[in-house]
């Protein structure tokens, strides 16, 4: 009876924990505007606004969303949208264009995305027209109903706004601040972009139609208030199904927050980066640990995570090299060490390793020159190391100087974690000097 009241009791812990793993997992994952903002309220207000002014009483305005990679723009941005669209009179009238720099790569393909978006392509058919201003401004005069406060109004949103910049004349850039300068068709423009130094890549032309309005996101809380998003981002909603669990589970990512070993690896991350993705990240490592056997997060599963995270990529590839590959990387740490991080090519390289070779007397680490070669160019595709100048075609790939990507302390470590490394080889490694 007991084992049947277990089995049962761990099949709803499953049930639970898949419903747990997915509620977080698109949390983490999918910026969903249902999730909080964190320290942005004063900039949400000030978009809100200009959307609403553009959306209820069609006044075309145009502003840039400025901030570092992760610091929520889109996240931002689409709380505003969600909010506006709430609103019944809106929802019916305004349209929405997404566009990406890194997709639309000219104005002419920005041109038909447009026209896509908004459902235009049966109108334009095969209308042939003289320039990118004369298209732009046939699609917006096909969206009017009658006069400027009836109109449709359009919400272009233009992501990684900076490539947008390199485009040709900025053609779409000029077409869109003209329009939101004039009075036509009431249009939002809001850029997302990364760089401080934006309104140096517009031209003069562009810039003097751009209103000026700019918002910045900079993560700009704390320590406390990066603990508290953590038990926010962490902890389940009030709906969850399962009332129990959903409290058990809040109250150990409760004690977890004040658990000394878990504010060490968050103060880590948070000096690190304040982005969230690199906490999300960290979240979601931890969250893979948890399983029926194992149903709630614990601190060593934090702690293993924050170690997956921080791991050295570099010294990962030398962890996957032959054995021949460590010698020539040995070989170089060699050089490196007596000529004070001057460059070397590939005889250097070779002369070194024939040394080892020779006091060895081992015939086993005995390569032919042309497979020493092979090995020295595939540490250059692994970009382990580089050349120091650009090759030209008549040079010849023996003489050709190159650099070191690894340091010191990342050789040893990786040969430290390397599967069956030869004594010799890790005691080459570690010898000093004056031995060589």
């Amino acid at each position: 009876m007991s084992s049947r009241k277990s089995k049962s009791n761990s099949l709803i812990h499953a049930e639970c924990l898949s419903q747990v793993q997915r509620i977080l997992r698109e949390r983490f994952c999918h910026q969903s505007p249902h999730s909080n903002l964190f320290g942005v309220q004063v900039q949400y207000k000030h978009l809100s606004e200009l959307l609403k002014r553009t959306a209820i009483h069609g006044e075309s305005n145009s502003v840039l969303i400025i901030g570092p990679r992760g610091s929520g723009k889109n996240l931002l941005i689409n709380h505003a949208l969600r909010e506006l669209m709430e609103i019944e009179e809106v929802s019916e009238n305004v349209l929405q264009v997404h566009l990406n720099g890194l997709l639309q790569i000219n104005d002419k393909i920005a041109l038909k995305e447009i026209t896509r978006q908004l459902n235009l392509e049966n109108v334009v058919g095969d209308k042939v027209f003289g320039s990118f201003a004369e298209n732009f401004s046939f699609l917006l005069e096909a969206l009017k109903k009658g006069d400027r406060t009836s109109s449709c109004p359009v919400i272009f949103i233009l992501d990684e706004f900076d490539l947008f910049a390199h485009h040709k004349n900025q053609t779409l850039l000029y077409n869109l601040f003209d329009i939101s300068q004039s009075a036509q068709t009431p249009i939002a423009v809001i850029g997302l972009t990364c760089r401080l130094d934006i309104l140096e890549l517009l031209e003069k032309r562009v810039k003097s139609r751009f209103s000026h309005r700019q918002i910045y996101l900079m993560n700009s809380f704390g320590f406390p208030q990066y603990v508290k998003i953590f038990k926010e981002q962490l902890s389940l909603p009030a709906e969850f199904p399962d009332k129990l669990f959903a409290e058990k589970w809040n109250e150990n990512v409760q004690c977890l927050s004040e658990e000394r070993s878990v504010q060490e690896v968050l103060q880590k991350h948070f000096n690190i980066s304040k982005n969230l993705r690199s906490l999300h990240m960290l979240l979601m490592l931890s969250l893979n640990r948890v399983t029926a056997s194992h149903p709630f997060m614990t601190a060593i599963d934090l702690m293993e995570a924050s170690q997956l995270c921080s791991m050295d990529s570099k010294a990962n590839i030398v962890h996957g090299l032959s054995v021949l590959e460590i010698c020539l990387i040995i070989a170089m740490k060699h050089l490196n060490d007596i000529y004070e991080e001057e460059p070397f090519n590939f005889q250097m390289v070779y002369n070194e390793f024939q040394k080892f070779v020779q006091r060895k007397a081992h015939s086993v680490y005995n390569f032919e020159k042309p497979v020493v070669m092979k090995a020295f160019e595939h540490l250059q595709q692994l970009e382990l190391i580089k050349p120091v100048e650009r090759t030209s075609g008549n040079s010849q790939r023996e003489y050709q100087l190159m650099k070191l990507l690894l340091d010191n302390t990342q050789i040893m470590n990786a040969l430290q974690k390397y599967p069956n490394c030869p004594t010799d080889v890790r005691q080459w490694a570690t010898s000093s000097l004056s031995w060589l």
